[in-house]
């Protein structure tokens, strides 16, 4: 069972209903800036884990993207984002008026922050967090830069993993707000390299299966709300247990990264230097 909280309502509603095999989802974005930014990725991005879990438990999942009425200029970049940060392509864009009857019978409207959506609309509703950047006196090293929301640019400069991006959203809950730092993205990089690393280093042992305990905690943190924080903090575990071969510890990354996005397999079969 899938199971979401509905923001209106604060209880948790399965999904989809009843004995269906389509999960449909509706993601609502608000008007967008002059270029676009992990504030207008987030919702897109809980689609796309949404999407995927359900697909994962043998679901077929149809999304759909409101947008305003964007440049074609706009419009190409919107695109070109979600595709560097590892989000699937919804079925369907267009402007509000273009897809409302699509969204008439979705399972899930996720809004992103600032975005509305018509009163008596069925379905469950999820608002998802607002994407900040650090205030001009928070905590940031010496030399890190303040991150404006609207930049992805500078989310993932030139010679970065923007996937380190998806990593640093996915490690809060879906409705909680994110304030985007230099260090928290230099966290979210160093430890996807890490993993990446890891993950090739296990590749050349034999397989083992997926222990039992923590495909079951991992399964059950995803259908409960979409749980992701806790399956990103059960990996930091599995990778430092001694009681879990590299080979299951391969396949757990492996099976999971389905779910994350994260492309941990990526140095699989390639050269690369030592852990420390």
């Amino acid at each position: 069972m899938l199971r979401i909280a509905d923001t209106r309502t604060g209880r948790f509603v399965e999904i989809p209903s009843g004995h269906r095999h389509l999960l449909r989802v509706c993601v609502h974005l608000p008007a967008i800036g002059t270029r676009v930014g992990a504030v207008d990725l987030r919702a897109p991005l809980v689609g796309d884990v949404l999407a995927r879990t359900a697909e994962l438990r043998g679901l077929q999942a149809l999304t759909v993207l409101i947008t305003p009425d964007l440049p074609h200029e706009q419009g190409q970049a919107l695109d070109r984002a979600m595709a560097v940060l590892g989000i699937h392509p919804p079925a369907t864009v267009g402007a509000h008026q273009l897809t409302e009857t699509l969204c008439a019978a979705a399972d899930v409207h996720l809004l992103a922050y600032g975005a509305a959506t018509q009163d008596g609309v069925g379905g469950v509703r999820v608002d998802v967090g607002q994407v900040s950047p650090a205030p001009p006196d928070g905590d940031v090293p010496d030399g890190a830069p303040l991150l404006a929301p609207g930049l992805l640019d500078e989310f993932a400069p030139a010679g970065t993993d923007p996937l380190a991006v998806r990593m640093l959203l996915l490690g809060h809950a879906h409705h909680t707000p994110v304030t985007v730092t230099g260090a928290g993205l230099t966290e979210a990089r160093r430890m996807l390299r890490r993993w990446r690393q890891q993950v090739a280093d296990w590749a050349q042992e034999p397989s083992r299966p997926i222990p039992a305990d923590v495909l079951r905690q991992a399964q059950a943190a995803l259908a409960d709300n979409l749980g992701v924080p806790v399956v990103l903090d059960m990996l930091r575990i599995v990778a430092g247990r001694a009681d879990v071969p590299a080979g299951a510890k391969f396949e757990t990354f492996a099976f999971l990264d389905r779910i994350l996005g994260l492309d941990l397999a990526r140095e699989v079969g390639h050269q690369h230097p030592a852990m420390p």
